[in-house]
């Protein structure tokens, strides 16, 4: 079966670029905190990386802390602080936060106290973009960095979370950027890695792998990648929503992401959906994969006012360059046809 990928926003393939930057760092020995030629090469591998991120990021003159993931920088960022947000944010973040802030049907979040607030850039489940108020204190970049133009310098926040998996990385790496003169208290402590944000020894391999990723991934919006996946994003979506309004297809009006469709076919279980999908060749899901074998709502369609039923008969499809109009119209296909022998048996 020749099987295709949309879940681009769970995960992306591993671009070749990093895999070639993964395997060399892979025969460079040495600590980073070393001070002989064999530390002193991994040392210069991590900057390498810190520096690829920082100008992949627009994040000159800002401090980039490499950590295990989104999700540890998200711990680091917000721990302690007593910051509010609204449940459209990843559970990463709202474990942290007060779930306080109000979504309206449109996905955006009322913000009213900027320098006390975690708010997102994109959303993973629906893609829809949030207009970020100045003076945020922390921002989760994991779904727009390298999917459309960003610069941290511009968007006014103090902190930014992002993840090399998004974007053709590694699993198992991430950075928090801190506006240089802030700091923020280590969550783990021991020997003073990374500028003394976060302990231990730094995942060489991985930060590579990072970093070759980022670079890559500035080249994409350079070279116009993702207008041709939002091309396609488009005529999928015109292709799903066009016999009638049994599907609702979420933010299709907002600003989002280039690669974003959050389908909601009332009645339809999007587990169930998934679970078709799968069998036909074709991995997407029904909504953030750290929610995955999770029977229940959506919690970020919840909270932008759609009722039981809708919110639990989410579909996310997801894109990435990779994909070909020729695959989505092969996905389009099965998936209608999935939901007119739904629609047939619920009549």
């Amino acid at each position: 079966m020749d099987r295709v990928y949309l879940d681009w926003n769970a995960t992306t393939p591993l671009r070749v670029e990093a895999r070639d930057a993964m395997i060399a760092a892979m025969d460079v020995a040495g600590n980073p905190s070393s001070v002989h030629a064999e530390g002193r090469a991994a040392k210069a591998l991590v900057e390498k990386a810190r520096s690829q991120v920082t100008t992949a990021l627009g994040a000159d003159g800002a401090d980039v802390v490499f950590v295990s993931s989104a999700t540890e920088a998200a711990a680091l960022a917000c721990a302690g602080r007593g910051l509010s947000c609204s449940d459209v944010e990843h559970e990463a973040v709202s474990a942290w936060c007060d779930a306080s802030l109000e979504t309206g049907m449109d996905g955006l979040v009322r913000v009213t106290d900027p320098a006390r607030t975690a708010l997102q850039f994109a959303n993973s489940e629906t893609g829809i973009i949030q207009p970020l108020p100045e003076g945020l204190a922390v921002c989760d970049l994991t779904q727009g960095f390298g999917k459309v133009p960003l610069a941290f310098n511009w968007l006014g926040c103090d902190m930014g979370l992002v993840s090399a998996h998004k974007l053709g990385g590694p699993k198992g790496v991430g950075a928090l950027v801190i506006r240089r003169g802030l700091d923020v208290a280590a969550q783990l402590k021991g020997g003073g890695q990374e500028m003394g944000r976060r302990a231990g020894t730094e995942n060489v391999i991985g930060i590579a792998g990072f970093g070759a990723a980022a670079e890559a991934a500035a080249h994409d919006l350079t070279d116009g990648a993702w207008d041709r996946v939002a091309e396609i994003r488009n005529i999928l979506e015109n292709a799903l929503c066009d016999a009638g309004n049994v599907t609702i297809s979420v933010g299709k009006d907002a600003t989002r992401l280039p690669n974003t469709l959050c389908l909601v076919t009332p009645g339809w279980k999007g587990e169930t959906q998934v679970m078709q999908m799968d069998l036909a060749g074709f991995a997407v899901s029904a909504g953030s994969a750290c929610s995955s074998g999770k029977v229940r709502q959506s919690r970020v369609l919840r909270a932008m006012g759609f009722d039981e039923v809708a919110a639990s008969s989410a579909l996310r499809v997801s894109l990435g360059p990779d994909v070909t109009k020729d695959q989505a119209l092969r996905f389009a296909e099965a998936w209608t046809k999935a939901r007119a022998r739904h629609l047939s048996r619920a009549a």
